[in-house]
């Protein structure tokens, strides 16, 4: 199994809702892309697994490509 090289593409994610009162899907989702506390900001490689992240919980998040 080959790596892949990353593209370099950045983006930026940040909690803007809180996950209380969603699925513990949801929530366990907006941990693994490493966000705790609300207002946090985190970056990210732009990847089609951080883009389905993201599009699991893009009610809770907000999303710029840096």
């Amino acid at each position: 199994m080959a790596a892949k090289k990353s593209s370099g593409k950045k983006i930026t994610i940040k909690l803007v809702r809180s996950p209380i009162g969603y699925p513990e899907r949801q929530k366990g989702t907006v941990r693994a892309m490493g966000l705790k506390k609300m207002q946090q900001v985190v970056t990210h490689e732009d990847t089609a697994v951080m883009r389905g992240m993201i599009n699991r919980v893009s009610h809770l998040v907000e999303v710029e490509e840096a």
